[in-house]
């Protein structure tokens, strides 16, 4: 057992990775979902036991065939890897276990194997880009989850995910280029790929033409990824258009963890351009977060289709992540971070409301869903509680991270009250969309009759419940995200001269 334990950081990519092709063979009829749903598990498993040992212990760091870094491949977990192993596993196993019935009906049976072991292969893709200690590493595990991503996309019935899938690939592949172009740039000036070792090459050559480039093409690259206004174009149509599933696990986690690479170089890699240049930092990610605040909200007002409605509201909500970083302090840090975890909770559990009104429903239009509260009062109740957690209602998790941002504005001083004023309308607008939804579903007459013969899957109630459960939960006893996320900010700022 102890062997086991000391390869931990292997085991969170090797299992899915390993798993993946052996899902291809796995042709009878939901075996390949089974062992997909067990690699999640132990991939859960995994990261909950290194969880535990980061915050007993400190980071973990584990050296591929003993080589010492940076010769060889290092794996790194802290608190800030730590905490989005959490998200990428957990939306992994929550998604694929609540999503077998409408993974069923999505997803052709003859497809399901590679279906399958594409969602593997974006899960072990995701769990290396958190644990790669070296930026060539990044990128690899960043190509894997992409082109893994693209096919979980274009797997399901709806035709119009294809040109969805077709636009998410340019721009990712642009993002990717541009971030290849920062490192080689960085390998030529620094000489070396392994992120410890950079970090204190990178002092002599920091002010240095290509280092500046390179921040340049690294930041756009991510910024790209993660869909970071105005760079979100490819976010909308590939959440709306994609199995419902697929966007539940997407939605989740994968834009967080582009995110964390960003924070990472920024804070890391680019320290001494960052401490020279804060107000610069400040000055171009501040408003690139408001806006995406609240274009981002603005828009999904008027949208009528619920999916593309939470996709430009996640836009949003990563506007407040990036706010939170541009203030270059352990308090707005600390709020951008802890976002992470509990937006991954909140939209997690509304995509999975989702997947449960398409199983009733005729379409995902508001018009579509007019009465399906009443024909649904437990899922709907259970949407509500997501919606609130999602609006920052005290009681839940997005109250917790709304409020420590708020609290990081005030500590600006009078510069950060019209901060304060953004963070309190895009809720207010967060009230209005959710509202339409609520309108819509419990006060709108429907004009069919219901639907007879449709039940709704027990494990998707049982999922979406446990979601909503913890979106309550970690809004009453948050200390887990919170010391992680405060460890991981007080880490980033640590590093600045």
């Amino acid at each position: 057992m102890n062997a086991l334990v000391d390869h931990l950081l292997a085991l969170q990519v090797v299992v899915p990775m390993l798993l993946a092709p052996v899902v291809i063979l796995l042709v009878p009829r939901g075996l390949a979902w089974a062992a997909s749903t067990l690699a999640s598990v132990l991939a859960f498993a995994i990261a909950i036991q290194i969880v535990q040992g980061v915050l007993t212990g400190g980071p973990i760091t584990y050296l591929m065939g003993s080589w010492p870094a940076p010769y060889g491949i290092e794996l790194k977990v802290d608190s800030f890897s730590a905490l989005l192993l959490l998200v990428v596993t957990g939306a992994s196993v929550f998604t694929l276990v609540s999503g077998r019935q409408s993974l069923d009906d999505q997803i052709e049976a003859g497809r399901q194997p590679y279906f399958y072991a594409a969602w593997l292969l974006a899960l072990a893709g995701l769990s290396g880009i958190v644990v790669a200690a070296d930026a060539f590493n990044i990128f690899v595990f960043m190509e894997i989850s992409s082109l893994a991503s693209y096919v979980l996309i274009a797997g399901g019935p709806d035709r119009r995910a294809l040109p969805s899938v077709f636009k998410y690939l340019i721009m990712g592949t642009i993002g990717a280029t541009f971030y290849l172009i920062g490192i080689g740039l960085i390998y030529m000036m620094t000489g070396t790929l392994n992120l410890g070792d950079m970090e204190l090459r990178i002092h002599a050559v920091a002010d240095q033409r290509p280092i500046l480039a390179a921040a340049g093409f690294i930041t756009v690259g991510l910024a790209l990824k993660a869909a970071i206004f105005p760079l979100h174009v490819w976010l909308p149509n590939a959440y709306t258009y994609a199995p419902h599933m697929v966007t539940a696990f997407l939605a989740a986690c994968a834009t967080k963890v582009s995110l964390y690479i960003l924070l990472r170089f920024d804070f890391f890699v680019f320290q001494d351009n960052l401490a020279g240049h804060a107000f610069q930092f400040a000055v171009y990610l501040m408003p690139l977060a408001i806006l995406g605040i609240l274009v981002g909200s603005a828009v999904a007002m008027f949208e009528k289709n619920i999916k593309r409605l939470l996709a430009f509201s996640s836009i949003a909500q990563i506007g407040y992540i990036m706010l939170g970083a541009s203030f270059v302090t352990v308090a707005g840090l600390t709020a951008g971070i802890v976002h992470i975890f509990n937006h991954a909770l909140a939209k997690g559990a509304l995509f999975l409301t989702v997947a449960m009104f398409a199983t009733v429903a005729a379409g995902l239009r508001l018009d579509d869903l007019k009465g399906i509260a009443r024909r649904m009062p437990w899922t709907f109740g259970a949407f509500v509680i997501a919606a609130l957690s999602l609006v920052g209602v005290p009681g839940t998790a997005g109250f917790v991270s709304k409020w420590y941002l708020i609290s990081a504005a005030m500590d600006l001083g009078t510069a950060g009250l019209p901060l304060v004023a953004v963070i309190l309308v895009s809720s207010l607008m967060a009230v209005v969309y959710v509202w339409r939804i609520v309108e819509a579903a419990w006060f709108g007459e429907s004009a069919d009759e219901p639907q007879s013969g449709m039940s709704v899957p027990p494990l998707l109630v049982a999922g979406l419940w446990l979601t909503a459960a913890a979106n309550i939960y970690f809004g009453l006893n948050p200390d887990l995200p919170l010391t992680l996320s405060g460890e991981a900010a007080a880490e980033l700022l640590g590093h600045l001269p």
